[in-house]
């Protein structure tokens, strides 16, 4: 009897042990996976922004879609107009001229090292896309281009998209939008930022 009373009590012990080990270890996995996804997730909205940046660059207004996007940026060209002289002094008009070139936009795409093809895919979203929407507004009496690119923390959180999470995190809103741009006002800021 007292064999049997022992080995109940040891594996107590090593459940208690277990459940111990695994309460330190679900919070501690959870920062670590939530960190990975948001800087993957941060980073793609870095280049879907400097991407817009270049469509903007080439047409004057942001691209409504990544279709859009795409074409213009892998089949047209900037604009660069090149100035000789110096247009500030009065005395030197006649000497002035002007030059336009044009700049394959795609070659931008390249350096900077964008893969348009995959750029719309959300990481760890499984085959999700980016929301996009672009239009313009007026803003303190100026008419602007608007952007708006981003995604719930629900699509790339996987099984850490559970509003159970949250209790390791007071901060943490899996319905929450990670996201640059506004469509209410001109700015490019990232909201992880």
């Amino acid at each position: 009897m007292r064999l049997v009373i022992n080995l109940v009590l040891i594996a107590l012990v090593i459940l208690l042990v277990w459940v111990l080990i695994s309460s330190i270890r679900e919070p501690i996995a959870f920062k670590a996976e939530k960190e990975a996804r948001e800087d993957a997730v941060s980073n793609k909205l870095k280049l879907i922004r400097q991407s817009q940046e270049l469509y903007r660059g080439v047409t004057g207004i942001f691209a409504p879609d990544f279709d859009s996007l795409s074409t213009v940026l892998k089949n047209d060209s900037f604009r660069i107009v090149q100035v000789f002289g110096d247009p500030d002094d009065p005395n030197n008009l006649d000497a002035i001229s002007y030059d336009t070139i044009y700049k394959s936009a795609y070659d931008s795409v390249k350096v900077l090292g964008i893969n348009l093809d995959s750029l719309k895919y959300v990481p760890f979203g499984r085959g999700e896309t980016f929301m996009i929407a672009a239009d313009t507004i007026t803003y303190q009496k100026t008419l602007v281009n608007v952007v708006e690119v981003g995604v719930p923390y629900t699509v790339f959180m996987g099984k850490y998209g559970d509003p159970a999470y949250a209790k390791y995190d007071d901060s943490y809103n899996p319905k929450r939008i990670m996201k640059f741009g506004s469509m209410n006002e001109p700015t490019l800021a990232g909201n992880w930022e």
